[in-house]
């Protein structure tokens, strides 16, 4: 293990996600890479009434095949954050905190103050770290490196359709309540608001339980 993890930019990233920036001493965030559809770069996973339900924020018409996260933006002309944010608060306003947190995050959702996908995921991200108690600082990639040597690389491991167990030995998601547990058993790995709005101050110790055999670093 290397003293360095090398992550994407990620929409209220998964458990799995947030395990990476406790365990790690030094955070590297691509900012060089071409934008890829379908992950978690413009996609969170909660736990409805219905079930798992995918949030996905829509962006603009991609010119090409291959377009630079930064240069990704937002496509507000459908009502993405009204949706998001009423998903949230149906899925989550019976939990044991969402009335606490709430305000710290609809702020994202009432108005379209960024314009570029990676700034918004970022600025939410930032957030999310304050409000869980993380206090890492990051660095942005300069260039884009397929092969990054002194870093364990997340960035396209860490996707929807990977299978985490076998992709990251160091990932052991611990047990914690849920709203609709009772219904769907328990859903392991969603997004971290799931964690945040039912374990509250409690969700950094379920973060740290979700570490399985941390190897020594080298």
């Amino acid at each position: 293990m290397k003293d360095t993890v090398l992550l994407s930019i990620s929409y209220l990233p998964p458990i799995q996600y947030y395990t990476k920036l406790i365990l790690y001493k030094n955070i590297l965030l691509e900012q060089h890479e071409n934008y890829i559809k379908q992950s978690y770069r413009n996609r969170c996973t909660i736990l409805s009434a219905n079930g798992p339900l995918a949030l996905s924020i829509p962006v603009q018409k991609l010119h090409g095949q291959k377009t630079c996260i930064r240069d990704v933006k937002i496509d507000y002309s459908l009502p993405w954050q009204k949706i998001h944010w009423r998903a949230i608060e149906s899925a989550y306003g019976k939990s044991a905190f969402f009335l606490y947190y709430k305000d710290d995050l609809y702020p994202f959702y009432s108005s379209p103050v960024y314009s570029f996908l990676f700034d918004y995921a970022l600025a939410l991200m930032e957030r999310m770290n304050q409000l869980l108690g993380i206090h890492k600082t990051y660095e942005l990639t300069k260039t884009y490196r397929h092969e990054v040597e002194e870093a364990d690389d997340f960035r396209y491991t860490i996707h929807p359709k990977k299978n985490k167990q076998s992709d990251d030995p160091c990932f052991s998601p611990a047990v914690y309540h849920q709203v609709f547990a009772g219904k769907y058993g328990f859903q392991p790995n969603l997004s971290i608001i799931d964690l945040l709005f039912n374990e509250g101050n409690e969700s950094l110790s379920c973060l740290q339980r979700s570490v399985f055999n941390k190897p020594d670093s080298t």
